[in-house]
């Protein structure tokens, strides 16, 4: 154990674990381990989606409700609105009275900490639950099998044992649980629906439907979800789909570069909410890529299954046109 008793004067002094603990409020010592709270941006956050996470020996974070993320200066940025310089300032200037007031901080002892990860599976046959649950959303079996998404009857998850944990198994089961897969078989994510806490499980980092890409279209649509390239999918436009794993994670320039060269227009239609709108935003500032906003609803798919398709059709299509009818004026 490592105590800390003098006052420091820069910044990379202080312990990433006592900014966590100090401006997140935590509950518990940092010692490796993964926690998720509420949001600290987001004050309309009910399900925690704040991950603080150990990086390189350093923690940082990703708070999945707004797309914010980063060290320890960036969480203190953030909540405080601060430039870089200030946030630093305030870090030390913090640490030092915490210090001072407290007589030390002791430094926790890193152990490793097992994740858990999904090692086995099971295909279902589809039933008639499944098929009102995806034609609610106006989604038929064509665009679930072009997609590769198939219903599952379980998956288990394992944890493997370390010098502090024992190894454990958890095994997952009932209806509504659909697994995403690639052209190989590939599982890359878990959807379940029903379950709000544990929605999505991410097994694979991949950006969805770029196994479907045809490039036989003059435009590509990135979008927010699998269920958003799904409907979209059905309205039979011009258009190929895509999504990242998540709205909050930007696909790399590389790749974008790359769809240039095959589409004369890519747009963006993210959720109709602050995280959604700051994230397609973000593809504007550093691509110009430009966005669409489905103001019916959350996002397309919602927007179908409370309006229907033709009316969320209706509402994007003049946005669409005239994006469409720009791009041919500077071809």
């Amino acid at each position: 154990m490592l105590s800390t008793k003098h006052i420091i004067s820069s910044v990379s002094d202080v312990p990433s674990t006592w900014m966590f603990e100090y401006y997140a409020k935590l509950g518990e010592k940092l010692t490796g381990q993964d926690v998720k709270i509420l949001s600290l941006f987001n004050h309309k956050d009910k399900i925690p989606s704040l991950s603080i996470y150990p990086k390189d020996g350093r923690y940082r974070f990703k708070d999945f409700s707004n797309g914010n993320g980063g060290s320890g200066i960036d969480l203190v940025m953030g909540l405080f609105t601060l430039t870089y310089p200030q946030a630093c300032n305030k870090i030390m200037e913090d640490y030092n009275e915490f210090v001072l007031t407290k007589g030390d901080y002791t430094l926790g002892e890193f152990k490793v900490h097992s994740r858990y990860k999904i090692t086995e599976f099971c295909k279902r046959t589809w039933n008639t639950f499944d098929r009102e649950y995806w034609l609610s959303y106006g989604i038929g079996s064509p665009a679930l099998e072009k997609y590769w998404v198939y219903p599952l009857s379980f998956y288990k998850m394992e944890r493997e044992a370390t010098e502090t944990e024992e190894k454990k198994e958890l095994n997952i089961s009932g209806p509504f649980i659909y697994g995403y897969f690639r052209s190989n078989g590939e599982l890359y994510k878990v959807y379940q629906p029903k379950i709000r806490e544990k929605k999505f499980l991410n097994v694979k980092d991949y950006i969805q439907g770029t196994d479907q890409l045809k490039y036989a279209c003059p435009n590509l649509m990135i979008g927010s979800s699998m269920k958003d390239i799904l409907a979209f999918n059905e309205f039979g436009w011009p258009f190929e789909v895509v999504a990242p794993g998540s709205e909050n994670t930007m696909i790399k320039k590389e790749m974008i570069d790359a769809w240039r060269h095959k589409y004369n227009l890519i747009i963006v239609i993210f959720d109709n909410d602050e995280p959604g709108i700051k994230a397609a935003a973000k593809y504007t500032k550093d691509y110009g890529i430009p966005s669409v906003h489905l103001k019916m609803e959350k996002d397309i798919s919602d927007s179908v299954q409370l309006h229907g398709a033709e009316a969320t059709m209706k509402e994007l299509h003049p946005q669409l046109k005239e994006l469409i009818k720009n791009v041919r004026v500077h071809l």
